[in-house]
């Protein structure tokens, strides 16, 4: 059972008396019922409903640690500052590492709460790495689990067409979160286009912002990949048919999670 230390996820400790409070009050998962030891899936939204920043919420006794994309740690410990307010609550970067074993749940770990294929995710050193983050990478675009942080279109993609709702990334019955409007009402209504879904191809992969045509139609766009496999977002009502990508054939593969979502 491999075990990766993933370097591209950073962590930030939420403490202080308003801690849970603060977040609940801010993202899409309920944050108030977290039990120490438990980890969730879920984000932050802009005001418009769209997404901001993965994370993944660890329950601490004295705190909450957020596990987010290392390059996006600063702008979500500014953001959190930004909302703060009179919240006493303390911000602080963490520094030990975010590890993940696959396919199954290592002792030690917590089940991934997006997949059970997935296996499970530790913080600190509780395990010695003997694979590398490429090989985690492989195992998830496998199972065609997006990752916003990895895949590309934060800031511009909707939660929902990352596929957060199938993904137990959105609590929609814990009350107010910064988005919620939009994000209840294209579920509800059912008002969903365009999801994220593993694209299969022979060869390299297609460079992220390609187009996926059907005939003429734009179908989606590759977001990221690596030979023979790729994530792209694509248009639910133009899968049926020939679809290309820079004039090679593509193939669309929606996992059984997604299909019976």
């Amino acid at each position: 059972m491999p075990v990766a230390r993933l370097s591209s996820r950073a962590l930030v400790r939420i403490s202080g008396p308003d801690a849970r409070p603060f977040l609940h009050n801010l993202l899409t998962q309920d944050v108030e019922t977290l039990a120490p030891g438990q980890v969730r899936f879920g984000a932050l939204l802009s005001p418009p409903g769209r997404l901001l920043f993965d994370l993944f919420l660890w329950g601490e006794a004295e705190a909450v640690v957020l596990d987010v994309a290392a390059e996006r740690r600063a702008a979500l410990m500014q953001r959190l500052g930004l909302y703060r307010l009179r919240a006493q609550v303390q911000i602080e970067e963490d520094a030990r590492p975010v590890l993940a074993s696959w396919p199954d749940v290592r002792p030690g770990f917590a089940a991934d709460p997006r997949l059970g294929a997935l296996g499970g995710r530790a913080l600190g050193e509780g395990s010695e790495a003997d694979a590398d983050e490429a090989a985690y990478e492989a195992h998830r675009l496998a199972l065609g689990v997006p990752d916003p942080a990895t895949d590309g279109g934060q800031d511009r993609r909707y939660p929902i067409e990352a596929d957060f709702d199938l993904l137990n990334g959105i609590d929609f019955h814990k009350g107010c979160f910064i988005g919620q409007e939009t994000t209840s009402r294209m579920k509800r209504r059912g008002a969903i286009r365009n999801r994220m879904a593993p694209i299969l191809f022979d060869g390299p992969a297609p460079a992220p912002g390609a187009e996926v045509l059907n005939g003429d139609l734009r179908a989606g766009e590759v977001l990221s990949g690596r030979d023979g496999a790729a994530m792209a977002l694509l248009r639910l009502d133009r899968l049926e048919g020939e679809l290309t990508v820079d004039g090679r054939p593509v193939s669309v593969r929606l996992p059984d999670w997604l299909t019976s979502g």
